[in-house]
């Protein structure tokens, strides 16, 4: 079954920067793009609005997008709430990853609380596009990882496929207390995910850091990866992880799109 990337899209600039990155992905993946509007996000959704244009000329603008696009793709506009609308598009579409472009206006300190929505309302891989991403494949890609084991569940399988499809090249990065800790533990709690079969590269990097989002985001800023890969694992996401953790703090920091997966119990 071809893999199927969802676009969120409003006609704004991070909207259109988001939409030509996962263009960029779809041709190597062979995926069909979902243009994904919706019109009204709701209460508590602090997405911009296009409050301008009517159904049709919306639906409009959406085609001529879908038709200028070197890959294939369609069109929809989502009924109800973003995450409604977005929990029904995943379920009909069962897509490799859901695409968010991050503003860069003030909206942008709401995103980890938009991330939070989508990943409950609609749990699947979140790939969110930065202001200014790099132009190049998303194949170097630094996996964080807390050493302890998890399970992607059933979006297991999507995840290896779009990994090996890309032909990724993972670095699995670890912040650990001290300088003794074991490597290869880090390595076996991402291999029992089967994430890293028939990868072409595989590395291993511990680093002994107090802030472990800073030290990613530095790490990012080498320009030594074109993406980075957080596991938002329910009891976190549930809780503060996108209040006051590392993976929001990337969120809004990343000069490189991050890739969430959401892990299961």
């Amino acid at each position: 079954m071809p893999l199927s990337l969802i676009v969120l899209t409003d006609f704004f600039q991070a909207a259109h920067r988001a939409l030509d990155y996962a263009t960029s992905l779809a041709a190597p993946l062979r995926a069909r793009l979902v243009l994904l509007h919706v019109r009204e996000p709701g209460p508590g959704q602090p997405l911009p609005r296009v409050t301008n244009l009517s159904p049709e000329a919306v639906g409009l603008a959406l085609n001529c997008l879908t038709q200028e696009l070197p890959v294939p793709a369609a069109a929809e506009i989502g009924r109800g709430s973003l995450p409604v609308a977005a929990a029904d598009a995943v379920r009909r579409h069962h897509p490799a990853v859901l695409v968010l472009g991050r503003t860069a206006s003030a909206l942008a300190e709401e995103l980890p609380s938009i991330a939070l929505t989508l990943l409950r309302a609609a749990p699947c891989p979140l790939l969110l596009v930065p202001a200014a991403p790099q132009p190049v494949a998303l194949r170097r890609i630094l996996l964080a990882v807390d050493g302890n084991p998890f399970s992607l569940g059933e979006h297991a399988g999507t995840a290896r496929r779009l990994f090996s499809a890309l032909q990724a090249e993972l670095t699995l990065w670890h912040s650990c207390a001290s300088a003794a800790a074991d490597a290869s533990a880090v390595a076996d709690s991402v291999l029992r995910t089967g994430l890293t079969i028939e990868l072409p590269a595989v590395h291993t990097c511990c680093v002994t850091a107090p802030e472990p989002a800073a030290a990613i985001l530095a790490a990012l800023h080498t320009g030594a990866y074109d993406a980075v890969a957080l596991i938002a694992r329910p009891r976190s996401f549930w809780g503060q992880l996108f209040h006051r953790s590392v993976t929001a703090r990337v969120l809004l920091a990343s000069p490189v799109p991050v890739l969430v997966l959401p892990a299961v119990d």
